[in-house]
Order: structure tokens, then sequence, then C-alpha cells
């Protein structure tokens, strides 16, 4: 069953019929022949129409991640008091202090079950005793539509305050690379955005080696990180800088590869083409790579440049790292860049491994009565936002549950490690392709199998065989969370 949201076709048909018309009525009045060139001028518009379409998606959808999973999840994985309790402030205030009865200014009949599970939620989790960390920050539930979005407007102060803050240069930074590089980093992250279909039909361009385009354009922003360490004319920036420049050398070429291998068994090195055979194959690629979909989302971790692989920021020793120098918007944008390449990460490995756009299980429940058909009928573009926030989870686990590694760390782990795994992941990619695949659909036993045999390995290879060692990623803490007594430790 095609997908019923079809933007790409109603952008494209509407421009085609608007300069067709238009040209027709200046041809007949002026008696040229423009008619001709109708077709570059609506493909033109459209295209660019849709490149506005998808960046809206973006930044609709990424929001919900950033300022509610970032800010809210993590604290409260990693046992913060505060953070626990300021995650009720979507239905209650903090401390003794609340929104009141707001629930009463819902419309549409709305007020009475909202203020019912409002109530349950107050009982079940509510403030049952006075924290003074918490009372301190009063009812934050007020800085935005208290019904709608709490807290809300506390973002749009950030960014008024950054948009109000002055831009200042070193007195002795190279100042044309110093004011180049964000535009590098920045342009380069929207670029890929333009790749990355949101559904069937939600697209902005769709060349025959979009993947390969894609990630060449992914490999340009550790560049432009480089460069602005090193232009900031600062020690703190040049060992960021520098750090990129060692990080990258770890993880950019196991990456490649494991994409290759991606590409080897779906037999494109089209995004959209790749999606699709997920699809029609009947198998998604994480159940026929599992190495693969795992090699992938640490080399993906390691380019956004997210915890355990955020040494060129590392704010515990290089102050901010590369970015130390800048400051009022230029920040914020570096800082809206770093989580739009992390989206575009997530979104990316939801396309690869996760089928896309397309409906788990789709033949399966597709062919239940009634069920089958509203299951189908959901939008691609709900299944690609669902698959890439349950990625952004993970994301966010791994920052909460490991520590950063250091340089030689990582180069280890990606010359010792990824890049033999991601050789092994290519070969099976080979293997799979030209001796298991029938080109028509995968045997159903082949998901099943390779993936019974990858968790088997997975769990026991995560058996650790002396608790007792203290390794590189393992932090020790004395005492439990919350038993420490300030100023006696």
């Amino acid at each position: 069953m095609s997908d019923w949201l079809n933007i790409n076709g109603w952008v494209r048909s509407g421009y085609n019929a608007l300069f067709e018309a238009l040209f027709t009525s200046i041809d007949s009045a002026l008696g040229t022949t423009l008619i001709d060139w109708s077709g570059g001028f609506a493909n033109a518009a459209a295209t660019f129409s849709m490149c506005v379409v998808t960046f809206s998606l973006i930044m609709g959808t990424l929001p919900i991640v950033v300022l509610w999973t970032e800010r809210k999840l993590i604290l409260r994985l990693m046992d913060s008091r505060g953070a626990t309790t300021t995650l009720r402030s979507l239905w209650v205030g903090e401390g003794d202090a609340n929104a009141g009865e707001w629930w009463k200014m819902v419309p549409f009949g709305l007020s009475k079950p909202i203020g019912y599970i409002v109530k349950k939620l107050n009982v079940i989790a509510g403030n049952r005793s006075s924290i003074p960390a918490v009372d301190r920050v009063n009812n934050r539930s007020w800085h935005g539509v208290p019904f709608l979005l709490p807290g809300f407007m506390q973002n749009i102060a950030d960014g008024a305050k950054f948009l109000a803050k002055e831009h200042m240069v070193p007195s002795k930074a190279d100042k044309w690379i110093f004011e180049i590089a964000p535009f590098l980093i920045i342009s380069s992250t929207v670029v890929i955005l333009g790749f990355i279909p949101f559904g069937e039909h939600i697209y902005a361009a769709n060349p025959e080696l979009s993947v390969l385009f894609a990630f060449a354009v992914f490999g340009v922003a550790p560049l432009g990180v480089f460069f602005a360490g090193w232009a900031s004319n600062n020690k703190y920036t040049l060992l960021g800088g520098i750090r990129s420049a060692a990080q990258l050398t770890a993880y950019e070429i196991p990456l490649l590869i494991t994409i290759l291998g991606v590409c080897v068994v779906s037999g494109s090195l089209n995004l959209v083409e790749v999606i699709n055979f997920q699809h029609y194959s009947g198998a998604w690629n994480i159940f026929l790579l599992p190495l693969g979909g795992m090699l992938f989302l640490v080399t993906m971790v390691a380019e956004v440049e997210r915890i355990p692989f955020d040494m060129p920021e590392a704010e515990a020793e290089l102050v901010e790292g590369w970015w130390t120098e800048y400051g009022g918007m230029r920040w914020g944008l570096l800082f809206a860049a770093e989580y739009l390449r992390c989206y575009a990460a997530c979104l990316l490995m939801a396309h690869f491994f996760m089928g896309g756009y397309y409906a788990p299980f789709a033949s399966t429940i597709g062919g239940i009565p009634y069920l089958g058909a509203a299951w189908l009928a959901i939008p691609g573009l709900v299944w690609v936002v669902l698959k890439a926030w349950f990625i952004f989870l993970l994301f966010v686990w791994a920052r909460a549950s490991l520590p950063r590694i250091r340089t030689d760390q990582i180069l280890e782990f990606g010359w010792r490690y990824l890049l033999p795994l991601s050789m092994i992941n290519l070969a099976m990619a080979f293997v799979l392709r030209l001796y298991v695949y029938d080109g028509t659909e995968w045997p159903l036993l082949v998901p099943i199998v390779i993936t019974v045999l990858a968790l088997a390995l997975f769990v026991v290879l995560s058996i650790d065989e002396d608790p007792e060692a203290k390794r590189p990623t393992h932090t020790v803490t004395m005492q439990p969370a919350g038993k420490h007594v300030p100023g006696e430790d």
C-alpha cells in the first residue's frame, strides 16, 4: 500500500500547473515560447519547496527530542534528585508551588478528562515532601502555555539571549577562518537534511548516489571543527581541534566500510532504494547485519561527538573544547548544528537498518482485516520520527552510562576493533547478497537464525569474567547515590 501523504507529488503537480498556466498566458500575450521553460522552473521551485518542507519537519520534530528527552531523561537516568522532580513539572509545580487548576482553561470539553489524569498523576508521583533544591526553582510550569507546553518559554528566552549577546573575535585569532568555520559546519549539516526522506514521497532530492554524497558531506564538519580550534588561538581550542582530527582517523573508515556493507546487501547506493529493498525483501537490515547496526551506531556517536566520544569538547578538561571562544548566536547555531547532526544520525540509522518510513511487520499486520488497513494507513512520516526518537534514546542511554574515553583509547578502539569488525561485516554482506538472496525475498529462517546467533553472542561477550577488574570504562563510587553528606565526604 502506497503512502497517501504524497507531499512531493502534490507540490510538483501544483507548480507544473501554475507555471504552465503562467507561461501560456505570457506566450499568448507576447508571442513568445516560454512554455518550453515551464518544466525547469516548476522543478526548481518544487525542489526548493521540498527543501523547506524537510527542514521544517526536522526543526518541528527536533525540539521534542532536545528540549524534553535530553534534558529530562538524561538526568533521571543519572539519578539526579532535582531532575527526578522536574520531570513531574509537566503536570504539577515544583515544591509547594504549582500551576493551579490550569486544565480548566482547556477548551473543547477536554478539561475534565485532563483534570482527572493530572490529579491521578499528582497522587502517584506528586511532591510529597519539601526539597529545598527544588523549592528554589519555584513554579516553572508557568514559563509557557500551562496546559500545552509548560516551561517552553524558557527556551525562547535562551534564544533571545543568544541573539542579544555581542559577538567578539579574539584579538590574535585568524579572523577569516574563525568566522568561516561555524558556517562550514552549519551549512554542511543542513545540506545533509536534503537527502534524508521523511516518507515515501517526502524528500528534497534523490540523486542516484545519495548515500555516497550524504556521507561525503557528513565528513566536512570535522574539518570545520579543526579549523575553528586552530583559528581561535587558544590552547584549549587547539587541543579540541587536534582531538577531532585524531578521532576522525579512528572511526571514519569503519563507518564508511559499514555503510558499504549495507549498500552491498541492498544492491544500491541510493538511500530511497535501500529503504525500499528492506520493505520488499521482507527483512530489515538490522536482522541481516546486526554487527553492522552496532558498528553504525557506535561510529555515528563518534561522528556527532557525543559521550563517550566527546573528546573535542570535553568541558571538564578543555572548558568547551574547540568552540570555547565562540559566543552569542554563533555558539547557539553551533549548538543547534550539533543536535541537527545527532538527529540526522538517528534518521540515517532508521533508514539503513530499520526499514525507514515503512511500517514494522507491514506484511503480517497488514493482512489482518480492519487493523491491517489502519496500520498501513499511518503515514511514513510518523514511523520515521518514532524510529529516530527510539535511536536517540540509545544515544541518551550511552551518555548517562559511559564515561569519556582518552584519545589513545579511541584510536586503539577504532583500529584494533572497529576496523576488523567492519571488514567482517562487509564479508557477511557479500555472502548474503551473492549466495543467500534469491532476488525476490529473504528466506524466513535467514534473519531469524542471524538474529538469534547475534543475540547469543552478545550475551556471551557481555558476561564480565572479572568483575573486580578496573577497566577504562568503569566508574567506581564508594557509596550509593543519595547517601553522601555535604562537607563530610
